[in-house]
């Protein structure tokens, strides 16, 4: 199956491609699409957090679950919305952590495509999702497509993850802890933020990691 995907991440999960699990979900999500259903993201940013990060650039982890599923708000990116939408809650809270933890302004935009660039993996587990219907594209076989992902990256060392919630922690089955850092807390969202989020430190910790092992720290 001819997939457009950036080509370092189309040679590593090539086999995926033509599993059957795949070739059903690529006719389910086309056929959504087709039907003229509401799908986020459009269909040529289902593959941005590849595209803008490839699999040789990767240095740090983030996983989301699901796309925003409003008009305007995805665009492939975990967590990520472009202007002028308006911040989502949990990325408010993300920027809170950085300025407390990093002392730095918080930014006034909610487009995190400058991190991609710089090596972090962020990445739903589900790639689509219907118009206002939180979850709606899961088991569809996105999940067993993104673990391929994760286990892929997992093949490497001195890579940091950074695992908000329940649901990301349970990725961390695939990754050697002894050969990456794993930062786990719970999720940004207001429900949960000042219970852990605030005040871990996961961005400073992945940057001190970062350049312990000679890589460029992220300018979060």
């Amino acid at each position: 199956m001819n997939v457009k995907i950036e080509q370092t991440w189309k040679d590593a999960l090539a086999s995926e491609f033509d599993k059957d699990y795949f070739i059903k979900l690529t006719d389910f999500v086309r056929g959504e699409y087709l039907a003229g259903h509401a799908v986020y993201p459009v269909p040529g940013n289902i593959f941005n957090a590849f595209n803008l990060c490839p699999l040789d650039n990767v240095k740090v982890v983030i996983i989301g679950q699901d796309p925003y599923h409003e008009p305007g708000q995805a665009h492939g990116l975990c967590f990520s919305v472009l202007p002028p939408t308006p911040i989502p809650p949990s990325l408010v809270n993300i920027y809170k952590e950085i300025q407390n933890d990093l002392g730095r302004p918080s930014v006034t935009h909610g487009d995190l495509t400058s991190w991609a660039q710089q090596g972090v993996l962020l990445l739903n587990s589900t790639l689509t999702v219907a118009a206002h219907r939180a979850a709606s594209h899961v088991g569809r076989g996105w999940e067993q497509f993104t673990d391929a992902v994760i286990r892929t990256v997992a093949a490497r060392e001195n890579i940091v993850y950074m695992l908000w919630g329940s649901y990301a922690q349970r990725k961390a089955e695939f990754v050697d802890p002894d050969k990456n850092l794993i930062l786990k807390s719970v999720h940004p969202s207001p429900l949960s933020a000042s219970r852990g989020f605030f005040g871990n430190h996961h961005f400073s910790r992945a940057n001190e990691y970062l350049i312990a092992h000679d890589k460029t720290p992220i300018e979060w």
